[in-house]
């Protein structure tokens, strides 16, 4: 591959797809080709995007989902910016093209297809690709990503909660089966479409969870959870809706069952050279005010004495690295960047 890697979006008119395109724009070492949106298909994306006129590279036209003309784009990489269910038949006809794949969506991040089949309705539409897929936490699988052709990028939630997780049960330090997760969401995690439940009126001043008992979610929480600790891990998980854009901090309870000065040990030798995450610290409560707009993950933990708990904190912008960012961050371990490439902005 060239120094400057030709990058097709798959599905760019929703909000992940719009910071996808504000990152790659920005990507030295990237140059969109092609841009595919049925409801904008031949116009241009700074009439879509006005904040992109007059940036270098943003002179282009929406197309038709058409993967032949993606691939006579020139395109090496396609991010799929699209709804489950729909982008693993696009990632099955663009890898037979040649190209590498980045599927944002839920799609190729189960290893078991009836896992799958039971959490999102419907059969897998590619099983045969769940053996060749790469979970997209570069933190965990870092070499993995670097030799992948499609890897699967993990949804903003499990990201904010297996990350401060899977360290700690992978040196057994808390108790299986007293997980639980409290997660609250800015609006645009919902996805960029008309509903009454997320207009403003609805949702300014107001706080409600969603998604009970069993988010879909849960399906890759428990299946990477379940491989630090070597066993089945069943975890409660509620999230919230919460009125601001963008942005999710987590909350995360879990019996200990080591000291708690082993905590800190555990965070700090998994992180130590992961540029992403920012370890705030014991008693620290992080702020999703220092974490939106850029694809850093901060974490702070607390014990509480009385029951012999650990609470974890996490805060992510779920369209950075919940989402576009971390998309960013796998392309770059894939064609040889560094890690942190187009991905420090504060």
């Amino acid at each position: 591959m060239s120094a400057i890697t030709k990058v097709a979006i798959i599905g760019a008119s929703g909000y992940t797809g719009l910071e996808l395109l504000r990152l790659i724009f920005c990507h030295p070492k990237a140059e969109v080709v092609a841009i595919t949106s049925r409801a904008n298909a031949g116009k241009k994306v700074t009439e879509i995007f006005p904040r992109f006129e007059g940036h270098p590279g943003t002179d282009i036209c929406f197309i038709e989902p058409d993967m032949e003309t993606v691939q006579a784009s020139g395109a090496e990489l396609a991010f799929l910016a699209l709804p489950h269910g729909t982008a693993a038949p696009f990632a099955k006809d663009l890898l037979a093209r040649g190209l590498k794949v980045i599927d944002l969506s839920a799609d190729f991040r189960l290893d078991d297809p009836e896992v799958y089949a039971d959490f999102y309705d419907h059969p897998h539409p590619a099983p045969e690709l769940l053996d060749e897929a790469v979970f997209g936490l570069p933190e965990v699988y870092q070499e993995e990503i670097k030799s992948a052709r499609l890897v699967a990028s993990p949804g903003c939630y499990p990201t904010s909660i297996m990350l401060p997780l899977l360290p700690l049960l992978k040196e057994g330090l808390i108790e299986h089966d007293s997980i639980t997760v409290s997660s609250m969401s800015g609006v645009s995690g919902a996805g960029r479409k008309a509903d009454l439940s997320l207009i403003f009126a609805e949702v300014n001043e107001s706080v409600r969870s969603y998604g009970l008992p069993r988010h879909r979610h849960l399906s890759e929480i428990e299946q990477e959870l379940g491989k630090a600790a070597g066993e089945k891990v069943t975890i409660s998980f509620v999230p919230h809706l919460i009125p601001v854009t963008a942005g999710i901090c987590t909350t995360t309870f879990a019996k200990l069952s080591a000291d708690f000065s082993k905590v800190s040990e555990a965070l700090e030798t998994a992180y130590a050279n992961s540029p992403f995450v920012r370890l705030r610290g014991a008693g620290v409560s992080p702020d999703t005010k220092h974490v939106t707009g850029t694809n850093y993950l901060d974490i702070g933990w607390h014990h509480d004495p009385r029951t012999g708990r650990l609470i974890l904190q996490s805060t992510e912008d779920n369209l950075g690295k919940g989402a576009a960012g971390q998309a960013i961050q796998s392309f770059n371990l894939m064609l040889g960047n560094s890690e942190t490439e187009g991905l420090q902005n504060l």
